[in-house]
């Protein structure tokens, strides 16, 4: 049963949530820039089909004796979730693909089913909160953007059909040479790592598996930085936009765009019955779907520490992101987030630097630098 203080906040947030501000600043989401005045509707069918993933109970217990719920601690695995389903809907169906409330199917409903709550979904609540026992996080623990994104690679490698690399850049460092080889490999000697979802392939896509790209940052020490607001804004208006995970203290958010000086997001802080496919293979999805204004908070009040996605479904997208990604930094009077280079800077290549990795015994210096600042981030109050 829902507990008292979520079902309030729930009940009075979803009250109290404003329509979307008659303003001439244009919206974008998620690459797509809209117009409030003029294309609202073209605007909240975007939204609308976004993947809302949410706090859930009365789902199996997770590994045969743990919890039935996650309210309360899985709002960054939620948020995590949400960005990947964004990814496997570029990937899959495309960014132009809209949700309608007739009956799911095809590659859509096989999307939804890899994030349902059970244990052999690829990327279900289950299996996240799993694969981070592997990353020192137990059952039931806050996890951190950087945390959420390395048990989310790790998953990718049991998920066949949508055949993704994953590339976590660490040190605010994006290193191209790096992410060639991963997204080259083996796909000159497997014909089926280069089939589209439609079962057709071209010979540029046979030398490139889809790229997810997620870059952890931390922006500011107990605050942002004002000198990276326009650049982090700037990321939600990059057509291989995934969104960002971050929030604010103790609570976590998917960030999808902005307007103005406002970001606009989805919240997982809603506890909603478990959902489970029937005997047909039928889901009920509307839950899925956030059919109601999205939720907006000022930049300023973001948690510094975050962590920024982007899709490259072949080699043109990863070279054009790379194009636009190093003009971000000559945007006036702000400051680049991270960095784009062909190789690995000196600096970085020392041996005790590449060996910490969060699979290494060095595992905790990483946690300090990227998850431990989130201390007061990951403290819950129930």
């Amino acid at each position: 049963m829902m507990d008292a203080a979520t079902l309030t906040y729930d009940t009075l947030r979803f009250a109290e949530t404003p329509d979307f501000p008659e303003t001439a600043d244009p919206v974008w989401i998620l690459g797509r820039q809209y117009s409030a005045l003029t294309e609202k509707e073209d605007l909240f069918n975007d939204v609308t089909s976004r993947l809302w993933f949410t706090y859930r109970r009365n789902f199996p217990a997770i590994g045969g004796t743990g919890p039935t719920s996650d309210t309360g601690w899985g709002c960054m695995l939620r948020c995590g979730q949400m960005i990947f389903a964004q990814a496997l809907l570029c990937r899959h169906i495309g960014r132009d693909w809209r949700w309608d409330k007739q009956k799911p199917a095809g590659e859509y409903l096989n999307i939804l089913t890899a994030f349902l709550d059970k244990k052999d979904s690829y990327y279900s609540i289950h299996q996240i909160a799993q694969m981070g026992v592997g990353e020192g996080k137990y059952i039931g623990q806050w996890y951190g953007p950087n945390t959420v994104a390395q048990v989310l690679r790790k998953l990718t490698a049991f998920d066949q059909w949508s055949s993704i690399a994953v590339h976590i850049a660490m040190d605010n460092t994006v290193v191209t040479e790096e992410i060639r080889k991963l997204c080259r490999a083996g796909n000159t000697e497997s014909g089926e790592a280069g089939l589209l979802c439609n079962g057709h392939s071209e010979a540029s896509d046979m030398l490139w598996k889809p790229l997810v790209l997620l870059i952890p940052l931390r922006l500011g020490l107990s605050d942002i930085n004002g000198a990276y607001i326009e650049t982090l804004k700037h990321c939600f208006m990059l057509p291989q936009s995934l969104g960002v995970i971050g929030g604010r203290p103790n609570s976590a958010h998917y960030f999808i765009g902005y307007v103005g000086e406002e970001l606009i997001y989805l919240d997982p802080h809603t506890t909603q019955p478990a959902v489970e496919p029937s005997d047909c293979s039928f889901v009920a999805d509307e839950s899925f779907h956030c059919q109601h204004p999205p939720c907006r908070m000022h930049v300023s009040e973001i948690d510094p520490s975050i962590a920024v996605g982007f899709f490259c479904k072949t080699e043109e997208d990863f070279v054009d992101w790379c194009q636009r990604s190093k003009k971000l930094s000559l945007t006036e009077g702000a400051l680049p987030m991270f960095e784009v280079v062909d190789q690995l800077p000196l600096h970085l290549s020392n041996p005790d630097v590449l060996n910490l990795t969060p699979d290494s015994s060095d595992a905790d210096r990483l946690d300090r630098f990227f998850d431990s600042e989130d201390e007061e981030f990951e403290i819950l109050s129930f």
